[in-house]
């Protein structure tokens, strides 16, 4: 099973990113998490690019569409800024609005801050308009924004709470797979 990770920040040592790193490092050894490194690199969305051909589809928006085909399930952890979803994320997310690749994966929505509630409703909006099937939002509040993945993944509790997420994620994409 494979999941897409996507911060929605581009701040190097943000809190997000390193909570989808923590997820990857609590994933069982069935379950690939992989992140997502291409959103500062994606063009401004153009309608006009996003064409039924798909001849001029920008190469890094086709690379990300494939590696939302080939997940099973996508991981989304952002920041609020001004009170909104970040204007990169907003962007990746236009992007997918005609993709094929996207309506209907299990979405889980992780947050490393409580107070991180625009942002979220935001996210939730979107991405229900988008046809995904949220399947979690989850809260894993962190001690403090200077941990790493690797003591997130070690503190038993911050760990549960990404375990949790996962197996939601991995019930919703394989409803009939059971854990032994």
């Amino acid at each position: 099973m494979r999941f897409l990770a996507i911060s929605g920040s581009l701040r190097a040592g943000s809190s997000n990113t390193t909570l989808l790193e923590a997820a990857r490092l609590v994933a069982p050894s069935d379950v690939e998490v992989v992140l997502y490194e291409g959103l500062a690199v994606l063009p401004a969305f153009n309608p006009d690019l996003d064409t039924v051909e798909g001849d001029r589809l920008p190469v890094s928006v086709a690379q990300l569409r494939a590696l939302v085909g080939s997940a099973d399930g996508i991981l989304i952890c952002s920041p609020e800024y001004a009170h909104g979803i970040p204007g990169s994320l907003k962007n990746l997310l236009d992007w997918l609005v005609g993709s094929v690749e996207f309506p209907f994966k299990p979405v889980a929505l992780l947050k490393a801050n409580a107070h991180s509630v625009h942002a979220q409703a935001q996210l939730v909006e979107v991405l229900t308009t988008m046809n995904a099937r949220l399947v979690a939002d989850v809260t894993v509040l962190l001690p403090s924004r200077d941990m790493s993945a690797s003591q997130i993944a070690q503190d038993h509790t911050l760990a549960a709470s990404l375990r949790a997420a996962l197996d939601v994620v991995t019930k919703a994409a394989d409803p009939g797979r059971t854990r032994g």
